[in-house]
């Protein structure tokens, strides 16, 4: 699926290429575990089955889509740019706050793997019992846990 996400970037315009090639590089660094593929015409990136975060490159923007969850924990540093209650444009006449996405896209993961425990009935549903939870997971009743979302675990810092 990566070479298809290749072809959609290299058929971008020269900038919106660029950006696209920097925000596909923070998204990869902040969910290293995730899937890449391509999902509703753009690059998507998936743990477990599901959708984390698309981004898109156009002729004025590149359109980064973390869901609604996503925009709002990030609504006060959002404010600046143009979006919807899913989705944000970022400028191509600006600067990419990378920095900015590399979190949005870290707070998706986690709140990715508190869904799938809260799901799973898992009572230890937090970042700080994600570790322990690994290795008592037996005691703990829920369901195993698929390994995107285990690696997930293992990189929280």
């Amino acid at each position: 699926m990566a070479k298809a996400v290749d072809h959609y970037i290299a058929a971008l315009p020269k900038q919106a290429r660029a950006f696209a090639k920097a925000m596909r590089a923070a998204i990869r660094r902040a969910a290293p575990r995730a899937v890449e593929q391509m999902s509703y015409g753009v690059p998507t990136y998936k743990m477990g089955g599901k959708n984390l975060v698309h981004f898109g490159g156009y002729a004025g923007h590149i359109g980064f889509y973390p869901g609604a969850g996503g925009i709002a924990a990030f609504a006060k540093q959002l404010a600046r740019y143009k979006g919807g209650k899913g989705s944000v444009q970022f400028p191509l006449a600006e600067k990419l706050p990378l920095g900015l996405v590399g979190k949005i896209v870290r707070r998706r993961v986690r709140d990715h793997m508190r869904a799938w425990h809260e799901k799973n009935r898992c009572p230890t549903a937090t970042d700080a019992r994600a570790r322990w939870h690994l290795k008592h997971q037996a005691a703990c009743g829920c369901r195993p846990i698929p390994p995107t979302i285990r690696a997930a675990i293992n990189n929280i810092g």
